[in-house]
């Protein structure tokens, strides 16, 4: 009996821990809230006649911005600032953090009788009418439903294990259930809102029936069939990063065993407990104050856990690492640019190879039966400026086979030697077994940023094809059987300015792919779009980013997204969707065995097409800029389509 008490008493503190939940209010800071703050936040945090609950944010401030939102308010909203300082002040954020939240106060021990007959005991970490949370006394994470006076236990049936999907990067499901004969029927079920998140670019992952989300520094396990949160993570934002880490970007997680793992905006590698979310291990890839950030979703691989880091516009130097999956302890690292004297220096004459880039921060895949990892790399820095980086400048803009257990490099493709455009490689490279010209081999699809869609053999790095997939395409004619652009005069950045198609934001970018065995079809959202590049070079400063040159959208002109539908053995664009909207979304693919094909339509609607013929069958308008791309799953029997919609997760699913 000790030992379930100490151990329901240790649930209860992981998950305070985990969470924005604090002891109970007390302390001499009472005064101090009493006068200034529960008029409108009500004398628990958790909301008052004129203003809404504090609770649920106080964790991820620091005491010094908790201090600068009580004195200066937020006048945008109508909150006024207080004029407190000394002792009142520091007395008064003490306080704050005692508070405690309506979620802390409903843990409770329950007993449950399931419909086979059994019991279990443990802490309910949420529940309604309709589902329970539970955690038992042998810390596992049961997801109930009522059935009369006892309850069943559900599970997801079909996981979505990983960022990607499955390891291969291929967003494609075996899952039929929603197919073009009724998906008529799709309909919203659930949805959960992350508070103060924008613009989600996560995609969620499904372990055993619990979906893993996450916004910069934050991790949310939620309920799969409900989305009913379970636990959540926080810790503050960091101040002072450069870049993409300090847009507050998190693309998701990885799973593996009973951990998840996940990166925060200053460049940490974090291990949690998937069912508490409790912080296992915490460990350093990089130092943030040189430039370096995380934005993308770790790979679990074998006994290690795989993440590259964010930068490639702000000068670091890139490099992928590989961690063990128990102890966070490095294992190796691959460095994409090399030191002056090392082999792949000599791709670099200039200065500029101290802050070369080649950033590493989109997911990469991986081949079980090859034994070998695949991974993307960003473009070289300065970004427009190459007069310090004369040379091909490798390993940027590149694709990488590693032994995954070394980090020893087998073979790399580039994609765009001596890149002044921006275009960097960090677009889903995707692994598929397939027929091609007679013969069922090995590929790597990859459709570029540069506006060439590519088929690699996997197992040597040997170009097959590539192909233009879209019209607006002037910086190279073609891409030579050597693999090395054709390139056409007078495309590079100058003074005085110079346009180039495609434009900066790439042909496509790091929105998901997918491919359909059953069409042997490529499904991408491509931009058609230009750019005005101009040159002015620059010094690399830590804090700041290093572009060496500015873009602009042509005169006059706007761009334009298309769903294209790629032939893979002949490059031939078999159908297209043109959309209607600005052309600045970002949402990418899903193909399902059900014939159909999900995507983030530029009008700001989810939609789903015939994937043989790209004949519309759906959509569901949300009105948001995509910044992510759908998944499905399978819970209790039921498929859902998911995906992250400014800043909520909506979950879609067959209804009568």
């Amino acid at each position: 009996m000790v030992g379930r008490v100490r151990w329901v008493f240790f649930a209860l503190s992981l998950v305070l821990a985990a969470g924005d939940a604090y002891s109970q209010p007390s302390g001499p800071g009472r005064a101090q809230y009493d006068q200034f703050c529960a008029r409108c936040h009500g004398g628990d945090g958790r909301g008052g006649q004129m203003g809404p609950g504090i609770v649920a944010r106080i964790g991820v401030r620091s005491d010094a911005d908790l201090a600068v939102l009580v004195r200066e308010g937020l006048p945008a909203r109508a909150m006024p600032g207080v004029a407190i300082a000394g002792s009142d002040l520091q007395q008064l954020l003490a306080f704050l953090r005692t508070l405690r939240s309506p979620e802390a106060d409903a843990l409770q021990r329950v007993h449950v009788e399931t419909v086979d007959g059994a019991t279990l005991d443990g802490v309910a970490m949420n529940q309604s009418s309709a589902d329970l949370q539970l955690l038992t006394d042998d810390g596992r994470l049961h997801l109930m439903r009522p059935s009369g006076t006892r309850h069943r236990e559900v599970s997801s049936d079909v996981d979505w294990p990983s960022y990607h999907g499955s390891d291969s990067g291929n967003r494609f499901s075996l899952v039929d259930q929603i197919s073009t004969g009724n998906v008529a029927r799709l309909a919203p079920t659930w949805m959960f809102t992350l508070s103060g998140a924008e613009r989600l670019q996560v995609t969620p992952v499904v372990v055993g029936g619990v979906m893993y989300v996450t916004n910069a520094n934050e991790c949310y396990a939620l309920d799969a069939g409900s989305g009913r949160r379970i636990w959540q993570f926080l810790r503050p934002r960091t101040k002072g990063l450069a870049g993409d880490a300090a847009g507050g970007i998190n693309r998701g997680v990885a799973v593996n065993g009973d951990r998840v793992f996940m990166v925060t905006d200053d460049a940490r590698l974090l291990a949690l407990n998937r069912f508490t979310g409790a912080l296992l291990w915490d460990t350093e890839m990089a130092d943030w104050r040189q430039n370096y950030g995380a934005t993308s979703a770790p790979l679990a691989v074998g006994h290690f856990v795989v993440s590259g880091i964010s930068g490639g516009d702000e000068g670091v130097r890139g490099f992928l690492a590989a961690f063990d999956q128990a102890t966070g302890r490095e294992v190796w690292r691959f460095w994409t640019v090399p030191r002056p004297g090392e082999p792949g220096a000599e791709t670099w004459r200039g200065k500029d190879i101290a802050h070369g880039c080649a950033s590493t921060w989109l997911t990469g895949t991986y081949d079980a039966d090859l034994d070998t990892l695949y991974w993307p790399t960003g473009n070289p820095c300065p970004d427009y400026d190459g007069s310090e980086r004369l040379g091909d400048n490798l390993y940027s803009d590149s694709i990488l086979a590693l032994d995954p257990a070394t980090g020893r490099l087998k073979w790399h493709f580039q994609y765009t030697p001596h890149d002044v455009w921006d275009w960097d490689a960090q677009q889903p490279p995707v692994l598929v077994d397939a027929m091609w010209r007679g013969q069922v081999r090995r590929l790597l699809l990859h459709a570029n940023r540069n506006g060439f869609f590519y088929v690699l053999d996997r197992a040597t790095g040997a170009l097959l094809q590539a192909t233009p997939f879209v019209k607006k395409l002037t910086w190279a004619k073609a891409i030579g059987p050597d693999g090395r652009p054709v390139l056409t005069p007078d495309q590079v950045p100058t003074t005085e300015g110079v346009t180039v198609c495609p434009a900066v934001e790439g042909a496509t970018n790091w929105f998901s792919t997918s491919f359909g065995p059953a069409t042997g079809l490529y499904y991408v959202q491509a931009l058609e779009k230009c750019t005005v590049y101009t040159r002015s070079p620059s010094m690399w400063q830590a804090g700041s980013s290093f572009y060496s040159g500015t873009t602009r959208n042509v005169d006059g002109a706007s761009g334009q997204k298309v769903l294209r539908a790629v032939d893979i053995e002949t490059g031939a664009i078999r159908w297209e969707v043109p959309q209607s909207g600005p052309g600045t979304s970002w949402g990418g693919t899903l193909a399902t065995a059900g014939g159909l094909v999900f995507y983030g339509d530029d009008s700001g609607a989810l939609a789903a097409v015939d994937a043989a013929t790209g004949a519309r069958r759906w959509q569901f308008q949300t009105n948001v800029l995509w910044k992510a791309s759908p998944m499905t799953y399978v819970f209790d029997g039921r498929q859902y389509v998911a995906v992250a919609a400014g800043s909520s997760i909506l979950a879609f699913a067959l209804v009568d």
